[in-house]
């Protein structure tokens, strides 16, 4: 249909009833749950029973302990922080080689070497968590046994956790990077070597600056997958358990509020962090 002709009023009446239901899939469990953190009552549930800041604030030797007050909680909270910083940093910088590797260089198994980048995003969660634990444990068992070495960072714990996560973020930060380098005018590199300039400040100041939105952005998507992963991060986790796990244990003993306080938190966190990258990259179009 060609846009600029008038719609009949059934067709733009379904626009509307589509565009309603599916906002209201996405966004009204988000609402329900943001709505019930304030819920004065001891269960994540309807009915409502009227308004409270306790699941927030409440102290941790009252009958409420809030969310600021439970230390186990926010520890978690922390160790999510801790563990995704780690899988971010690793992932753009070797997403960032394997983009240059797959884009700049040819070589024999380019195409298959490509392709079984993408085998770990197809691959459950849960099947790539076992499967590390155990390569992992083999390994560490191995190094015991023949050298005496202890390799902790091969038992489960946090180590482990972030080579885990690392092991499939990585290729989407290849592919966020590949994307946008692929589009890269190679033509202007070639002039600055034509004027003198060395390889490292054509890195810096012209192949860099021009792929930094994809850096942010791959940078991002590895931060919040790495925060929001639970089935790979079970598998592998140790006593220092992220926040998903955590959270998967008390909704075990028996869900409160306070874990509807740490989801309305993290929905606040979130959209502040994409706004933030919003609008450092619309500041270079104000200037």
């Amino acid at each position: 249909m060609i846009p600029s002709l008038p719609r009949p009023a059934w067709l733009r009446a379904s626009t509307v009833v589509y565009g309603v239901l599916f906002f209201a899939f996405l966004f009204l469990p988000l609402a329900v749950v943001a709505v019930f953190a304030f819920n004065n009552a001891p269960y994540p549930a309807p009915p409502w029973n009227g308004f409270t800041l306790d699941w927030f604030l409440g102290g941790a030797d009252g009958p409420r302990r809030g969310l600021f007050a439970d230390t186990a909680l926010l520890g978690s909270l922390w160790t999510s922080v801790v563990v995704a910083c780690w899988v971010t940093l690793l992932s753009v910088l070797v997403g960032t080689a394997n983009a240059f590797l797959i884009e700049r260089t040819q070589f024999r198994g380019k195409q298959a070497l490509s392709m079984l980048m993408l085998a770990p995003l197809v691959i459950p969660g849960v099947i790539l968590g076992i499967s590390i634990l155990a390569l992992a444990s083999r390994v560490a068992n191995l190094a015991d046994d023949l050298w005496g070495l202890e390799l902790e960072f091969l038992r489960p714990g946090l180590p482990l956790v972030v080579l885990g996560q690392f092991a499939y973020i990585a290729s989407i930060a290849t592919l966020t990077i590949s994307a946008r380098l692929k589009r890269f005018d190679i033509t202007l590199e070639e002039a600055a070597y034509n004027l003198g300039a060395s390889r490292f400040a054509v890195l810096t100041t012209i192949t860099l600056p021009y792929l930094k939105p994809a850096l942010i952005g791959a940078a991002a998507i590895s931060f919040l997958m790495s925060f929001e992963n639970f089935n790979t991060t079970l598998m592998l986790v140790g006593s220092d358990a992220p926040l998903t796990v955590m959270m998967y244990g008390r909704m075990r003993e028996g869900a409160t509020p306070v874990l509807n306080a740490v989801s309305l938190f993290l929905m606040v966190a979130s959209a502040v962090l994409a706004l933030t990258l919003l609008k450092r990259s619309d500041a270079p179009q104000e200037r």
